[in-house]
């Protein structure tokens, strides 16, 4: 990636943040019409499903948005082949190249960024991006970790030398982990990553030997440093933290704001569109990316529209997360989002004979892919157990699924240091959805006060 050229289009992309809300309106819509008529031409899936809700080419640069049909995961997961615009690229050889090839950020083919979801059951989804829209992307996430400072500002950050420590998933292709990779290697910065499967004496003892001076990562995962620091077990000094992958509650923002003294960038994203927007003041919200994406609100959730994606066009597609829009303040020309309700899962914590504790994150434990599996849920019992509730479909071995979850579950709990934590199967007809969200939650977790101690 050239670096002249990465800045050079970077200073581009934040002249938008500099033009009025009814300019932005008017570049949404040239892209968006540029991306339908695409969609239109080259993808099988979209060209039928435009023609079944009553769209001709020629109304393609007319109707609404509203007009257009949705598209959900399951959709998109049975129409793959058809719905991208990659000739000879199927499904099932990016689940080859996913399942034989190293978990890495180097792209399928030499050209294609595949990003598999994090789904909690079943087989990963995955994500396509070719390189131009991979580029796009990132030029919107560096923005974002970049959030209220001007070119100069930038150029002078970046001769002071970032050293950047991403902790999160990192052992699998998650969007996070690749897109923060590439973006921190185009800007010549230096970098580690802390996988949240790694234990916690690992992470010190990298964090110390490296001193980073910006923390990215998960805000759950983040806390842990906090309050490493704020024992006094650990000393960062940090110029910039950015929250992502989780939401922030505010009360933990004003608590990491506290210990590490710095303003937290809280960034959105999701695989579907990894920029979406950005909070740096939790009373503004969270700007959304309108100059990349339309986002449309519905009871139900919100349907993205990703402007820069030509390889795999998602229009209108469902997304869970649950926004109120709030129009521009006019220091920015985005709308404003509040009340996000993406997945933000308790951790596992647990504690050995010598009283050290250690976690297992939700991401460690949610990548079972196990034939006759549906669902499954991690259930704390105390501080050196806890139970997994199996539901498999009705054809399934209990003998088989039970014999395959037991060699995994214990294969991540020595990598993690944690062999010493007892846990049983019991299985289920369903697992039940939280009463309050109507969502099934992947971890019921023992909600005794604790803190991170090395």
């Amino acid at each position: 990636m050239n670096y002249l050229k990465l800045l050079y289009d970077l200073a581009v992309l934040k002249r938008n943040e500099k033009k009025n809300h009814a300019q932005i309106r008017i570049l949404q819509e040239k892209k968006l019409r540029k991306l339908l008529r695409f969609a239109y031409r080259h993808s099988a899936y979209y060209r039928d499903a435009f023609t079944q809700a009553g769209i001709s080419e020629k109304e393609l640069d007319t109707a609404p948005l509203s007009a257009f049909p949705t598209l959900d995961k399951a959709g998109l997961l049975s129409n793959f082949d058809r719905l991208i615009t990659v000739d000879d690229l199927t499904q099932d050889a990016l689940r080859r190249f996913d399942a034989e090839s190293a978990a890495d950020r180097k792209p399928y083919l030499g050209h294609y960024h595949v990003v598999h979801s994090s789904g909690s059951t079943g087989k990963p989804g995955y994500f396509l991006y070719d390189d131009h829209a991979w580029r796009e992307m990132l030029l919107g996430i560096i923005r974002g970790a970049l959030w209220g400072m001007s070119m100069p500002q930038i150029l002078k950050f970046l001769q002071v030398g970032p050293r950047i420590a991403y902790i999160a998933a990192t052992d699998g292709r998650y969007g996070g982990a690749m897109a923060v990779g590439d973006g921190i290697e185009g800007l010549r910065c230096q970098q580690i990553h802390l996988d949240i499967k790694t234990p916690l004496e690992e992470w010190v003892r990298q964090l110390r030997e490296f001193r980073p001076n910006i923390i990215i990562g998960y805000p759950s995962a983040i806390k842990i440093l906090a309050e490493l620091a704020d024992s006094g077990k650990l000393t960062l000094s940090l110029t910039r933290v950015i929250s992502c992958g989780e939401p922030l509650s505010p009360g933990l923002r004003q608590y990491l704001e506290k210990i590490f003294g710095v303003n937290i960038i809280n960034f959105y994203g999701a695989s579907e569109s990894l920029a979406l927007g950005v909070e740096s003041d939790s009373a503004e919200g969270i700007y959304l990316f309108d100059d990349m994406n339309i986002i449309e609100r519905a009871p139900d959730g919100i349907y993205l529209t990703c402007l820069y994606n030509f390889a795999q066009p998602l229009i209108r597609y469902k997304i869970s997360d649950s926004l109120v829009f709030q129009p521009p303040t006019g220091k920015y020309p985005f709308r404003r989002a509040v009340g996000l309700l993406g997945r933000c899962e308790d951790l596992l914590w647990f504690e050995n004979s010598a009283g050290t504790q250690e976690f297992l994150h939700p991401l460690a434990v949610e990548g079972f892919c196990i034939d006759g599996l549906l669902d499954y849920q991690f259930r704390q019992t105390d501080s050196r157990s806890f139970e997994m509730l199996a539901a498999p479909t009705a054809a399934a071995s209990q003998t088989v699924l039970r014999s395959e979850m037991l060699r995994q579950m214990k294969a991540i709990l020595r990598e993690k240091g944690l062999a010493y934590v007892d846990f049983g199967i019991r299985f289920v007809g369903q697992i039940p959805a939280d009463p309050k969200t109507g969502k099934k939650r992947l971890i019921i977790a023992n909600r005794a006060e604790r803190s991170a101690t090395v």
